[in-house]
């Protein structure tokens, strides 16, 4: 449950190989899924949120502690919705996973679509459909490592749910934390969703092949964000023409090997 906004309050999280959802029962075709967040109460919200809060940070250094043992490098991959993310993660895959082990956890409110996506590439992957929740809490990663079993010394990919805001508050145990924004969106992001800047080592600029069609200034974004966070590495990418990927990828091998 988030504790700002209370979405996902009693909702059931499902946590499934692509697999396992094949196996399952098939889904009526007709069922429509309804997004209810209920009243909101705000009476000891503070409280509530420092309560969840606090049990999940406990959760994300239980993860912390496995990913250390097993010396497994772990990325979460936060971003509005749009951004790219999934195609960013495929093209990575592809171009790397003779290389490396890698697994990955990919999180969405619904479908498989995305660990379909990534089950395609041969990777071992499981997603999270977190109903009408809007982030990817550490009890939930762990839950989702331990249907992945993954071998020592191997890339943990964590795909969290598109969304700027909640994602931020929740810490899953990993070493870093990539945001990821496209030339699609306003320049002005990361002065208008800070937590989630300030938070993050990596930003990665998708889309730069459509910088010719869209008004977003890169150099402005990249401003915006060392306003917010002046630790923060830049990579300009397209995931679609592979431009700038390397860059990306020389970063990562740096951080395994």
């Amino acid at each position: 449950m988030c504790g700002t906004c209370g979405c996902g309050d009693g909702n059931t999280v499902s946590i499934q190989t692509p697999e396992e959802h094949k196996q399952a029962h098939h889904l009526d075709e007709n069922h429509t899924h309804d997004h209810h967040h209920g009243d909101h109460h705000h009476d000891h919200v503070i409280e509530v949120e420092q309560n969840i809060l606090h049990k999940n940070d406990v959760a994300a250094a239980r993860n912390r502690g496995y990913f250390e043992a097993k010396n497994i490098f772990s990325l979460n991959l936060v971003s509005s919705p749009g951004s790219g993310k999934t195609s960013l993660l495929e093209k990575t895959l592809a171009d790397l996973k003779s290389e490396n082990n890698f697994y990955v956890i990919e999180g969405d409110q619904q479908t498989m679509h995305d660990a379909d996506r990534i089950d395609a590439l041969q990777i071992p992957v499981v997603q999270v459909n977190t109903g009408s929740g809007c982030h990817l809490e550490a009890d939930m990663i762990y839950k989702a490592i331990k249907k992945l079993n993954p071998k020592d010394n191997a890339i943990l990919m964590i795909e969290n749910v598109g969304n700027l805001v909640c994602p931020a508050m929740f810490d899953l145990g990993e070493q870093a934390r990539v945001v990821i924004i496209s030339t699609t969106e306003g320049d002005d992001k990361p002065i208008k969703y800070p937590d989630m800047f300030a938070g993050s080592q990596i930003c990665i600029i998708n889309k730069i092949d459509l910088l010719p069609y869209v008004n977003f200034d890169v150099e402005k974004a990249k401003e915006y964000a060392l306003r917010v966070n002046p630790k923060l590495i830049f990579f300009e990418v397209s995931a679609t023409t592979g431009k700038g990927m390397e860059k990306w990828y020389k970063w990562l091998k740096k951080k395994i090997n």
